[in-house]
This record gives C-alpha cells, structure tokens and sequence, in this order.
C-alpha cells in the first residue's frame, strides 16, 4: 500500500473512520457508535483505529487526523464544550491521549472545519464555503486555499444570526437565529416523523403534494437561502456546498434553496448578478465528507 491517511470523523452517534490514499480514493473504512464521556470518545476512536489496521493489513504510522464537534483548540488538540459527547468542563486533550493510545501523531479540528477541507479536496475549489446543515447550523470557510477560524474560533457560526426578534429562542441565548429555522433540529419540529428522518418525511410529502409540508419545506429553504446569502455577502466565496446530515436528502435540497435563492434576488439586481442559486453544490450523499477531510488534516 502506497501513502496513506487516516482520518477520524467523531460524531454524537457513530464515528467513522477512513484510510484515504494521496489521489482522495477511499481505501478501507470502519464505523462504530460513539460511546459518551471522554473515555468513552477515545476508547471508540482507538477501536476504530486498530480496526483500520486490521482491514488494511498495514501500521498505519502516519498522523491521524480527527474531526470532532465543539469548541476546538488545534494548537494543543484540545475540545471542549461538545456537549452532545459528554465532553464538558475543562478542555479535553484528545489529540494527547489517543497520540498515547494509538501510537502515532494526532492532529485534532472542528468537525465542520475539517468537513470543510472535504469539501475542497472533493471539488477542487480552494475558495468555498461549506454550509453544515445538521441539528445545527454552521459554516466552515476556505478563502484563497486559507482555513478562516476567526479571533475566536467563531467565524462561520451563521447560525446564531438573529433574523427574527419575534421568534422561538434558540439554544444560545439568543431568540429567533437562523438555526431555529434552517437546520435538522428545526425541521424536527416543524415536522415530527417517527422513525423516518424529518427532511426525508418532510420532503416526501412535500413533493407528495401535502400543503403544509410544502410551506414547512419552503421556510425552511428560504432560511437556508437566507444564510448562503448572508455568508456570500461576507466573504464572496466562489463556490458554496451543502453538507451535513439534512444534506443527504441531495439533488432535492439544492434545487429548493437555489429556488429560493431566485426568488430573493427576484426584486434585487444587485443580488441576481452575484448568481448565488449557480454557485451552489451539495454533498453526494455517499461521499464523507468529515472523514475525508480529517484524513487531509495528516497531510
């Protein structure tokens, strides 16, 4: 086996990992449920490392790159904050331990920053924006080939836009954010489906004809729209990518917020010159993005 990367992509209930050769192909692959606490986070990163190993046959001794949810400091691979994780309090010092554990260098990122880098060794494009729409709402940016943190590590959080002061609060404090609109939670409550994912029920019976789902799916869309407008304002990135769990839905889902798009630069010149509805991309529901751009953060 020629040079490799690995690449850990932590999530609230599963993590995956990934062996990604030089040329971004995918060369063996392991996911298993994310045990909570952070013990539980490494001791299921580890596993999922060694079983790597064992599908590969190889040591895998290059550094590893890991994508995980919350507050990240990358300097010192420390997380906190990732409360869906069970990782609260003081910083956790990931990329410490599971260098321990594994043996071998670890780098550790955000996980929508490390989507993000996906995002552009899937496209190509090294000026982008990738719009996470999750339970939350978040974007990573990489301008001129450049990761944009920000001072704070907030660049990006378009979710905590406030755009409505009449509406629901949102878990930040504040009331009425993009995020209580435009993101998988949001749709879980606009439309509660059982055991079926809400964007796919929503969607389904949306296209199915159902008015209310129609008008639910239509806000919905509209909020997505309005944070792609807000992020292309700020920063004017040449492509713009949808990812994140509501993003399997695919195709769908980009024809919707370009819609959408069209309809809010309908009565703005200014707005339809800047053709935000053709820069827009989705995630290939079966391409991971965080893992893969995990495994690029070892390069």
């Amino acid at each position: 086996m020629g040079p490799v990367n690995v690449g850990l992509d932590i999530g609230a209930t599963k993590t995956l990992g990934l062996v990604v050769d030089d040329a971004g192909v995918i060369q063996a692959e392991v996911r298993e449920a994310t045990e909570p606490g952070a013990e539980g986070v490494i001791g299921t990163a580890a596993r999922v490392f060694e079983a790597l190993r064992a599908a590969t046959g190889a040591e895998l001794t290059g550094t590893v790159g890991v994508g995980i949810p919350g507050l990240v400091d990358p300097e010192r691979g420390a997380v906190k904050h990732a409360v869906n994780l069970g990782v609260n309090g003081d910083w956790l010092h990931l990329g410490d331990h599971l260098a321990e554990r594994l043996g071998v260098p670890v780098v550790v990122e955000n996980d929508v920053n490390a989507a993000t880098r996906g995002a552009v060794a899937m496209s190509g494009e090294d000026d982008l924006v990738y719009l996470s729409i999750g339970t939350g709402l978040a974007a990573g940016l990489v301008l001129e080939g450049r990761l944009r943190r920000g001072d704070h590590g907030a660049a990006g959080e378009v979710g905590h836009i406030p755009v409505d002061p009449n509406g629901v609060q949102c878990e930040c404090g504040q009331r009425g954010c993009l995020e209580t609109i435009a993101s998988g939670s949001a749709l879980a409550a606009a439309w509660p489906s059982g055991d079926v994912p809400p964007a796919q029920a929503l969607f389904a019976a949306a296209q199915s004809g159902d008015v209310n789902a129609i008008a639910a799916r239509d806000r919905f869309a509209a909020g997505v729209a309005s944070a792609v407008r807000v992020l292309a304002l700020a920063v004017d990135p040449r492509t713009i990518v949808l990812g994140g769990g509501v993003a399997h839905l695919g195709e769908p889902l980009r024809v919707v917020v370009a819609d959408a798009l069209l309809q809010q630069a309908a009565s703005s010149p200014f707005l339809a010159s800047l053709d935000l509805a053709g820069r827009l991309r989705v995630v290939p529901s079966d391409y991971p993005v965080a893992a893969v751009g995990a495994a690029m953060l070892g390069r």
